[in-house]
This record gives structure tokens, C-alpha cells and sequence, in this order.
């Protein structure tokens, strides 16, 4: 992220900057990012795509993530545990995901593992991760890390759980994403909201 401070939208509300770029933009902004993800299936489907977003636009992916869902089983953990090499070929075959060997075969791996994995294990390993004390409110996108001693920590535990293709970014990403640290620039008016 670079750039400024919030910015005015449509209706005169201050937004993060890059939440005006495009309507699938606003609408991810508004009602999803930021705001706290809890269950393992739709924690696990948060993991995925923060993966198979690593070295592409966020918007790729966001305007993919129905045809990641039907092709990942909505990203239900005990179904996607049951894909074989079959299921890994139809992925690489499938326009409507991103068909990066690595990042599918990633995606089958951590399914296999967190299959083992007691209900809730997942989401308690994610959030034990949440900063204790809430941070201050970003002034500018500038203002805003791409790791932080948080996310370095829930990478090396995932990496040591097993979990595949995630790093200290693509696990802030993760906790931006799903609530646990809340990146809404001040002003914002999906900063309180």
C-alpha cells in the first residue's frame, strides 16, 4: 500500500484509499475487510486465497472467489481433505481459480492437515496471534506494515503446525483480512463501524 490519507467516496464517507479503487473494491472494504472471521472452514478459505494472492492483485482473486469456492468445496476442510491427484489435475484445468501448481497443491496439503485438526484448533491458533493491545489508527496507507512481530510469529506457527505457503505478509494479510488487527486508516468510516 502507498499513497495518502482517507479519501471521500460517492456518498462523502472517508474511505481507505485503495477501498474506492474499484466497486469490488468498496464493497469488499466496507462490509468484509477488517471485520473478525472466526470457524476453521472460513478461516481455512481466508488462508487459501491470502495465499494464492502472494505476487497478484488482491482484486484477482476477489473477482475469482466464487470460482474458487465451487472448485474448493465453499473451502469446507474435511471435503477438500478427500481431493487426490485427480481432483489436483481438474484444478490446474480450471479457468475460474488461479492454476498455480504450488499454491493448489499447498491449498490440498493444509486441508489434509487441518483435517486432523479438533473443531476450533484452527481458529484458536489463528486468533491467539491477535495483537493484545489494539494499535493505533494508521493516518495514511504509508502508515501501514506489511509484517509485523505478530504476523512473523502465526506464520512460524503455522509453518510448524504443518501449513504450507504462508509467510510473515501473507499472514498479516491474513489478520487485516479476517479482524485481527484493524488497518482501516482514521477517519475511515469503516474504522468503527
Amino acid at each position: 500500500m502507498s499513497g495518502g490519507g482517507p479519501v471521500a467516496g460517492p456518498d462523502g464517507g472517508l474511505r481507505c484509499p485503495w477501498g474506492l479503487s474499484t466497486e469490488d473494491y468498496v464493497a469488499y472494504h466496507d462490509t468484509e475487510w477488517g471485520k473478525p472471521v472466526h470457524g476453521d472452514d472460513a478461516l481455512y478459505e481466508r488462508l487459501c486465497l491470502e495465499a494464492f494472492q502472494s505476487g497478484l492483485s488482491w482484486l484477482t482473486i476477489l473477482r475469482r472467489r466464487e470460482g474458487f469456492r465451487k472448485a474448493f468445496s465453499d473451502f469446507r476442510i474435511a471435503s477438500v481433505a478427500e481431493f487426490g491427484p485427480a481432483d489436483a489435475e481438474r484444478l490446474m484445468a480450471d479457468e475460474g481459480i488461479i492454476r498455480n501448481r504450488a499454491k493448489i497443491e499447498a491449498t490440498l496439503a493444509n486441508a489434509k492437515v487441518l483435517a486432523g485438526w479438533g473443531a476450533g484448533e484452527l481458529d484458536g491458533l489463528i486468533w491467539s496471534h491477535a495483537p493484545k493491545k489494539p494499535g493505533r489508527a494508521p493516518k495514511t496507507t504509508a502508515d501501514v506494515p506489511a509484517v509485523t512481530p505478530e504476523s512473523t510469529a502465526l506464520a512460524k506457527a503455522l509453518k510448524k503446525a504443518g501449513i504450507r505457503f504462508v509467510g510473515p505478509t501473507t499472514a498479516y494479510a491474513l489478520m487485516q483480512a479476517c479482524g485481527l488487527v484493524n488497518d482501516h486508516l482514521a477517519g475511515c468510516v469503516s474504522r468503527e463501524g
